[in-house]
This record gives C-alpha cells, structure tokens and sequence, in this order.
C-alpha cells in the first residue's frame, strides 16, 4: 500500500499528544486508488494519544469527503465521513498458544506496537470501515438480467446432421 504514514515514536508521547493530520494531494491520490474510491476531496484525521494503565489509548475522528462508486450505476455517490475512534495500545508482541496468536472473538482487545505507532494508519483503517461497503444511490435498483435457457452440449450436433424420419 501506499497510503499516507505519520509515526510517532512511543517515547514522544509522554504525559500525552495531539496531531491534526491533512492528506495533500499524493496521500488522497494514494488513498483513493488504495480503497477503491470515486474520488477523495478532503480527507483528515485528529488523533490524540495518552498514557493508559500499561500502555496508551488513542483516540480521535478522521474526516473526509469523497466519492463512493454506487454498485449498480457506478457513478460518483458522494459520501460525507466524520468518525471517532478509539482503541487500546500495548507495546510487544500479542501473547501466542502454542506459537499462534490467541484471538477471543468475544473481546475486543487492545493493538500491540512495536516502537512507534502509524496516527494514520489507524486513521484510515477507521476511514475504511466508516465506509459503506455496498452503496447504492438513492432509487439505484438492480434488475436481474433474464437468463439464457440452458444449451445443451448435443444441441450442436443434431445442427449438423439431417434428421431421419423413423421408417417402419
């Protein structure tokens, strides 16, 4: 991907920090190309990240405008997002069983990072999931097309031959 990056080093962070994020036209470029989007006129994000228990809690709201493609017309459907957001941060790696992650479904739990963390990578990943992932402009209906009746296989070749009437 080459989408838009903005690392903040786990030791900057100290009592807390607040950025205000702006995509310039190659970081809008990148992600309109990246998620699949008409086009993005504006696009930006405020995170803030504060000390939490053993590690830090983010939290913040990306904004943008930008085009949608309707999944029936695929025209231009233009889409306002405002979206907060927020999450647990660790530092490390996730505790494994037996060499494999170990995931509760159940819980929501917090993300592990490693040196630094990526304000934007978690502002788009938000972006992404504020989108929505069938849109459809208003009054937009998909009509199914009629189906072709099955050809059979030996269609073909009862074209080719004459057919014989039954002699008796």
């Amino acid at each position: 991907m080459t989408l838009p990056s903005k690392p903040l080093r786990l030791n900057q962070i100290g009592p807390g920090v607040s950025r205000s994020l702006t995509a310039d036209a190659a970081a809008s470029e990148a992600v309109r190309r990246d998620l699949g989007l008409g086009a993005v006129r504006a696009l930006s994000a405020e995170v803030s990240v504060v000390p939490a228990g053993e590690g830090w809690h983010l939290s913040g709201r990306v904004q943008a405008d930008l085009d949608q493609v309707c999944g029936v017309t695929l025209e231009p459907l233009p889409t306002r997002i405002d979206a907060p957001f927020s999450l647990d941060l660790l530092e490390g790696e996730p505790p494994t069983v037996d060499g494999e992650v170990d995931i509760d479904p159940n819980h929501d739990g917090p993300d592990w990072v490693a040196g630094h963390i990526d304000l934007w990578a978690y502002a788009l990943e938000h972006l992404a999931l504020a989108l929505d992932p069938f849109p459809r402009k208003p009054g937009a209906v998909f009509v199914q097309p009629d189906e072709a009746a099955e050809v059979s296989p030996f269609a073909v070749l009862s074209r080719l031959t004459p057919r014989r009437d039954s002699e008796g």
